[in-house]
């Protein structure tokens, strides 16, 4: 009788509420998550402050959650946790203007080329565009490669895409709206597009990043190239996926 009456109450083994318990067992998403944001990142940002910010997105994710939506509550608290983590990066404004302008103009560059090829260009192409030689194309892929790195994360947030399983499906944490159902799965459909245009290199950075979820020295070891080159191509898909569901979605 007495172990009925906790049931009912909402209680879980340990003495645990359901709220407790689902903080509690999903903590390693928290730091999984702030794992992932925090590579190329500078030394400056405080891994120890995004922990932080990550856990009280848990903490909110976990007050909030309905679990009749027919969401899981893992793929819930990974959007609530990540908008969490990104505000509190935004809120620091870590990356300096001079970066986030070179990472912009990059993306409009291959923007740019993209409409009037009708493909993706090439490195040369892109470097051309800008007016530089391509080893210093290189280099400023390099130079804003940790602002890409946490763009791609906003660009996730920004149309609620799920990526912990993969590139294989869209949330809504926010929605039971059925046609919200539709524009997510029209999203799905111009974002696989945006990955089949990749070039065969890039496309296979972003699925092992993403997918296989190995960090970026453990695919530079797989291509059989540096760390930094591996950076370098992440960069440049994440420019093209932006350019490209920015033209699909009509986005300026």
């Amino acid at each position: 009788m007495r172990q009925t009456k906790a049931v009912a109450g909402g209680s879980r083994p340990g003495g645990l509420s359901a709220r407790e318990q689902l903080i509690t067992e999903n903590v390693d998403l928290v730091h999984y998550i702030v794992g992932r944001i925090a590579i190329g990142l500078p030394d400056k940002v405080d891994r120890d402050d995004l922990i932080s910010a990550g856990l009280l997105g848990l903490v909110k994710a976990a007050d909030r959650f309905d679990k009749g939506r027919g969401i899981k509550f893992r793929t819930y608290a990974s959007t609530v946790v990540r908008g969490e983590i990104m505000e509190s990066l935004r809120a620091k404004d870590w990356a300096p203007r001079s970066v986030r302008r070179k990472a912009r103009e990059v993306a409009a560059a291959v923007a740019g080329l993209e409409a009037r090829l009708h493909r993706a260009p090439t490195d040369v192409e892109i470097a051309d565009s800008l007016e530089i030689e391509i080893d210093e194309y290189y280099v400023l892929l390099s130079e804003t490669s940790a602002a890409n790195l946490v763009s791609l994360d906003e660009l996730i947030d920004e149309w609620q895409l799920d990526v912990g399983g993969g590139i294989d499906r869209l949330t809504s944490a926010d929605s039971d709206n059925p046609a919200a159902v539709v524009d997510r799965e029209a999203l799905f459909a111009c974002v696989a597009a945006a990955v089949e245009r990749l070039p065969e290199r890039e496309q296979l950075v972003i699925g092992l990043y993403y997918q296989e979820e190995l960090t970026l020295q453990e695919i530079g070891d797989v291509l059989g190239v540096t760390e930094s080159r591996i950076c370098q191509i992440h960069t440049q898909a994440v420019a093209r996926l932006r350019a490209s569901l920015h033209r699909e979605l009509g986005i300026p």
